[in-house]
């Protein structure tokens, strides 16, 4: 989420590398949907389950991502305040749309948040209109209508406008990262997960939940491998391959999570979710192609 483009001395300057990389931060990206709806994690109470997850989550991912900060680059600004309020709402929101509805709707609702930052840019911080914002945009709309439509009686309802939700705020973490693009990147994902586990803990802590050793485990799983080290891998390879390029990498993230869950759990979303999903992930491939005509921030793609 820098915006230097200058790599390391000690880093391998090949682009390949940096693809591979990217490649491998997708797929841990990815788990988020398979570490949160296996047998052991159903064991958790379903009201309590997202909030008890996203909490732990947040902090074993601070906690891994502690060893990498540089301090002399980390400083505290107003700004950040509502940065981490957004991240706390987003944690929260995706994590527990998970426990509510399938992982391809989860994850693809998610991923609107292209849509609206671009709309809020432009509407409120007088950023130029462009036409890969506008596709993006019209093609995430397409795709939520298409997927909370065809299930708007159902039991999923619920758990696909929570995923909404995270969308909308995870747009606000995107707005706020770019607002604050000259702080280190680093710092700024270690804040929001670190205010957004310990602003969750008092809530969590008043929960009639004791997690076993496998849940803890996993809940570990879930912080450091799928949130914390993907970051690391993310913040590396940009540092050699192109915004763009990074961006169209990650979004096999919004692709592969169903099908983990898919492979191993055996939740089979509907037709209609892969239909308004597929809207939503091709206006994010046209956006960072076909339609891109000014640089893309490395910022496009934030920790989930």
């Amino acid at each position: 989420m820098s915006t230097s483009s200058e790599p390391s001395a000690s880093f391998d300057q090949d682009p390949m590398r940096g693809r591979l990389l990217l490649l491998a931060a997708a797929l841990l990206w990815s788990l988020s949907g398979l570490l949160v709806k296996n047998d052991v994690m159903q064991s958790i109470p379903l009201a309590e389950r997202g909030p008890v997850l996203a909490c732990y989550r947040a902090l074993f991912a601070a906690a891994s991502l502690l060893p990498f900060l540089r301090w002399r680059q980390c400083r505290v600004r107003l700004a950040m305040l509502p940065m981490v309020a957004s991240y706390l709402l987003m944690n929260l929101l995706y994590v527990t749309a998970l426990t509510k509805t399938t992982a391809a709707a989860a994850i693809f609702l998610q991923y609107t948040c292209t849509g609206w930052a671009f709309l809020v840019g432009v509407l409120f911080l007088g950023e130029r209109s462009d036409r890969g914002g506008v596709v993006a945009l019209v093609c995430a709309m397409v795709g939520i209508t298409v997927i909370v439509a065809s299930d708007w009686q159902g039991d999923r309802l619920p758990g696909n406008l929570i995923a909404l939700g995270s969308g909308v705020t995870f747009a606000g973490v995107a707005i706020m990262f770019r607002v604050l693009r000259g702080e280190s990147a680093l710092w700024l994902v270690f804040l929001c997960n670190l205010v957004g586990g310990l602003g969750l803990l008092p809530w969590v802590l008043t929960l009639d939940v004791q997690l076993t050793v496998a849940q803890w485990c996993l809940t570990a799983a879930l912080g450091v491998l799928q949130l914390g080290l993907p970051y690391i891998l993310f913040a590396r390879a940009v540092r050699v391959v192109t915004a763009q390029e990074a961006a169209l990498i990650t979004i096999l993230e919004a692709v592969l999570n169903p099908i983990w869950v898919a492979l191993v759990v055996g939740e089979m979303a509907p037709l209609a979710t892969w239909v308004g999903g597929g809207c939503i992930v091709v206006g994010l491939v046209l956006r960072y192609t076909v339609f891109l005509n000014r640089p893309v921030p490395v910022a496009a793609r934030q920790p989930t």
